[in-house]
């Protein structure tokens, strides 16, 4: 049961990222120059996981477990450092150029979409180095 209901709400997220445009860098980019031709089509999109979000959180902070008694298992980072700076404007900068983050590009990879395929081989190359080479020579600023 636990399977199938993982199963179904990864489907209705990746649903969701299709029907909001969220797997089409081109809309993605649209929305994002914000000087050139901007698309606020996604601004909907935005303000809807925000909510959802800001609501979600609120009600899972409180509970200790999840739905099927496992350990919820949460950050707790509360402070910003340099590592989350840097990996912030990375994150931002991919997002700018590739029309694509992790979640909707995992979603797009299923259509065969090149640039899809591209950014996630880069994204787990990005995780690879981070995990590897880069915790080892910075690993006092990691946290």
């Amino acid at each position: 049961m636990k399977n199938l209901l993982t199963f179904l709400a990864g489907l209705g997220f990746g649903i969701g990222l299709i029907i909001s445009g969220m797997t089409n860098p081109a809309k993605v980019i649209g929305f994002l120059d914000l000087f050139g031709q901007w698309d606020p089509s996604l601004m909907f999109v935005m303000i809807g996981a925000i909510f959802v979000t800001f609501f979600g959180f609120r009600f899972i902070e409180k509970k200790k477990t999840t739905y099927f008694e496992e350990p919820l298992h949460l950050s707790g980072k509360t402070h910003i450092n340099k590592d989350l700076v840097v990996g912030s404007i990375l994150f931002g900068a991919g997002w700018a150029i590739a029309g694509l983050c992790p979640g909707p590009a995992l979603v797009a990879l299923g259509s065969g979409n090149q640039k899809a395929i591209i950014f996630v081989v880069a994204m787990l190359s990005g995780m690879y180095i981070h995990d590897h080479p880069y915790k080892k020579v910075f690993s006092e600023s990691v946290v």
